[in-house]
């Protein structure tokens, strides 16, 4: 096989060209599409040769659990984008956030994480580590004195994501990256609302980001997957035996569909963020909107951060309807053009009531500490018109 993966070190293409080209394996065929290689395992010319393989002496490929061509394609091409020296592909992001994490501890470890993460992402720090011996402090990420205070002797990484799920509030990562290594702790980030394209968190001194391929990536609701960046040294040390080991592997079929998606990520992600722009400065005086957030005005809590750290706004907006719940769903069902979906980063419009979602597993208490309101829904941008949006929200807030 030709191989282009190494364009990128020849020559310092921009973001979109290396969305279309890095990472790509031509066969003997030089076919222009990526290849879908739909196999399991692979057969070697001779037993020396099997032997080699599994010594890790001859780099080809022994069984798709452990990697596969296409999925390789994919892995490189995100690689190149995130301007990581490495990547790992996994079935899913949730299995990207866990295996993440589970690659660098044993029992006894201890976790920091921000208490604004997804309702899953909570669950494996608050309930899944402690099965194993492994301790969790939940901190207020935009206080930097609590994740200070929060360091253990036995602390071995710290886990945030920025923007949060779903009050899109913004964490200072290079900031909690220094004290996670002050502290000999690493950091993980949880890049997805942000896309590689609005914030490199591996150069504001991240160890690794995670992303839920599923959303964004993907783009257009068809397949799951996650993906896993650092450098070489913490895939190979963290993350690669436990992949082949346990088996959390993506499907070459998926890479492909996700290798199709992120040739459009940069067309679609910069059309779906100037359409959520548009639709919070339409909303903004709105009398029946209590509260609105999104990355980019400055009205946002770390709007001066947004600035600093991100190079975009957000194809999301969250935004709160006077009269809680009851409005919130009257609103939801009004909508005739967006949909309701707990999904994000589609090319359809949709929007969720995290409240009854993906949060509804929080306590009440713990959502009013993250600031998800009965009344608060979250909108994710598709490539509709944006009139056609506006219109269709305006219309169903005057039924809330």
């Amino acid at each position: 096989m030709a191989q282009e993966a190494a364009m990128s070190a020849r020559k310092p293409y921009r973001p979109e060209t290396r969305l279309v080209h890095a990472g790509t394996l031509r066969s003997q065929f030089g076919e222009t599409s990526e290849a879908l290689f739909l196999t399991q395992g692979y057969v070697y010319e001779d037993a020396a040769t099997a032997e080699a393989r599994f010594k890790g002496q001859d780099p080809g490929y022994i069984y798709s659990r452990y990697g596969n061509p296409t999925v390789s394609m994919f892995e490189a091409r995100m690689a190149a984008l995130e301007g990581a020296e490495a990547a790992r592909a996994t079935a899913t992001g949730m299995a990207a956030v866990t295996l993440s994490l589970m690659g660098q501890l044993k029992a006894g470890d201890h976790v920091v994480g921000a208490k604004a993460l997804f309702g899953s992402c909570r669950y494996v720090l608050e309930e899944y580590l402690p099965r194993y011996g492994i301790a969790s402090t939940i901190v207020d990420g935009n206080d930097l004195d609590a994740w200070r205070r929060a360091v253990r002797p036995n602390t071995k990484t710290f886990f945030l994501e920025t923007p949060t799920n779903p009050t899109l509030e913004v964490i200072d990562i290079a900031a909690v990256a220094g004290i996670a290594h002050a502290a000999g702790a690493t950091l993980v980030v949880d890049n997805v609302f942000a896309t590689p394209l609005f914030q490199s968190p591996l150069t504001l001194g991240a160890d690794c980001v995670v992303y839920s391929a599923t959303k964004h990536i993907d783009g257009q609701g068809r397949c799951l997957g996650g993906v896993i960046l650092g450098t070489e040294e913490f895939i190979g040390k963290h993350i690669h035996q436990f992949i082949r080991q346990t088996g959390p592997s993506m499907s070459p079929f998926n890479a492909w569909v996700l290798l199709k998606g992120l040739e459009t990520l940069s067309v679609r992600v910069r059309r779906q963020t100037d359409t959520a722009a548009t639709v919070a400065v339409a909303l903004a005086e709105h009398p029946k909107i209590t509260r609105l957030l999104y990355p980019g005005r400055p009205d946002h809590p770390q709007a001066a951060l947004v600035q600093k750290q991100m190079r975009g706004g957000s194809t999301l907006v969250a935004f709160e309807i006077a009269g809680g719940k009851e409005a919130a769903f009257r609103f939801q069902d009004a909508l005739r053009l967006i949909r309701i979906s707990n999904n994000l980063g589609d090319a359809k419009s949709l929007i969720t009531h995290p409240a009854t979602t993906t949060h509804q597993r929080l306590t009440p208490q713990a959502r009013a500490e993250l600031g998800i309101s009965d009344g608060l829904v979250r909108f994710s941008a598709g490539l509709e018109h944006p009139d056609d949006i506006c219109e269709d929200i305006f219309a169903a807030l005057e039924t809330a």
